[in-house]
């Protein structure tokens, strides 16, 4: 048997401290008031990733569990065993020492770990349990009086297939837990990476369609993964089969420099009803996203565009944009494992003066929050 040996302490957050101060530590009642406001706003979750969004003392009790049984006729697979327990370790000590990434594509590199420890349907439904309770359960930090984080969630992930789980049974096991929780409060979004052929991207868009059908709350369609990877021609066939049969679309799209503009084009042909990030939209598929600026709404993660380098500051950050031309946007997570936030401390960044902030008043916050309630996959 392989063993993961954990460290024995988590680390505070470390990156948004530095933004979250003056509205946390601040001595005046102002700064209390909008911590207060902040927390009190209705608002809505719409681009949280399931296994990014895992609580770390989850991953850690997980990997307590956590045992890679060896055959002992086989070295070949005691070393692959082996392999596995120092991923998971490895991983683990990352996630717990606070992750400095220089660019977007190391991101990727921290999932084989936190994929190895939800391999199960039992442990997926743990890790999935408490995901919604850190976003929908009232006192997520400790105190019994914290509202939760989001009125409305939209929870996303890709399906993964294993010796333990088919990739419905895979879904099956997030939709279970999602059933504890009214339909107005939690939905479920059904990722495609970037990375797939084209035939895996079909079975699982089928395989969504079938539970949507069956009356399981599947309500959209992602677009995620490696952004430089596969062609986006490839990806048409599954994202129209997906709007033909009821289920609206939210892809990533422009994160970064090298999404060429013919990617961008082709993505923006699936008629999406939502773009995560979009970050590099040039002066050619801006024109698409103003000219259907009322069938269209963005994913805006703040903090992750920071944290990953494809945003240098909030003053150049691309919201400004989408704020000037009076176009929809939700503000969200993206990853709260990884990057350490809270949906509440993103709203900080839209409150907070230049340069922590955007200076933005309560009712330009207000609106924001209204909106991310209005373009929700729910409706």
């Amino acid at each position: 048997m392989s063993e993961i040996v954990l460290a024995s302490q988590t680390p505070p957050r470390l990156h948004i401290l530095v933004i979250w101060v003056p509205f946390s530590l601040g001595s005046s009642s102002s700064s209390e008031e909008d911590v207060a406001f902040l927390k009190a706003l209705p608002k809505a979750e719409l681009h949280a990733h399931l296994n990014g969004c895992i609580p770390l003392e989850c991953l850690q009790t997980l990997a307590r569990d956590f045992k890679v049984t060896t055959s002992p006729s086989s070295g070949d697979q005691n070393n692959s065993n082996d392999n596995l327990a120092r991923v998971v370790a490895n991983g683990l000590r990352m996630l717990e020492e606070g992750i400095v990434l220089e660019e977007i594509n190391q991101f990727f590199d921290l999932f084989p770990a936190i994929y190895a420890l939800t391999s199960t349907p039992t442990t997926l439904r743990i890790a999935t349990r408490a995901v919604l309770e850190q976003f929908l359960k009232p006192g997520w930090t400790g105190r019994v009086d914290e509202p939760a984080q989001c009125d409305y969630l939209e929870l996303r992930t890709t399906p993964r297939e294993n010796e333990h789980m088919t990739k419905r049974e895979y879904l099956e096991a997030v939709l279970d837990e999602l059933d504890l929780y009214p339909r107005t409060m939690c939905n479920l979004i059904v990722s495609l990476d970037r990375r797939m052929e084209e035939q895996t991207m079909m079975e699982i868009v089928g395989i969504a369609i079938k539970l949507k059908e069956e009356g399981r709350r599947v309500v959209g369609i992602d677009l995620c993964g490696t952004p430089s990877a596969g062609k986006a021609d490839s990806f048409l066939p599954a994202l129209q089969y997906a709007r033909e049969n009821g289920l609206k679309l939210t892809l990533h799209i422009a994160e970064t420099k090298e999404n060429t503009q013919q990617d961008v084009m082709t993505l923006l042909s699936a008629e999406p009803s939502r773009l995560g990030h979009a970050t590099f939209l040039d002066e050619a598929t801006q024109a698409i996203v103003l000219a259907n600026k009322d069938k269209m709404a963005v994913e805006i993660c703040l903090s992750s565009n920071l944290l990953c380098n494809t945003v240098n500051d909030l003053k150049d950050h691309h919201i400004n944009w989408w704020l000037e031309n009076g176009l929809r946007l939700a503000i969200c997570t993206d990853d709260t494992l990884v990057f350490r936030n809270s949906l509440v401390e993103e709203y900080a960044l839209l409150m907070a003066q230049p340069p922590l902030g955007l200076g933005l008043s309560r009712e330009a916050i207000t609106k924001v929050a209204e909106t991310s309630l209005q373009v929700g996959f729910q409706q």
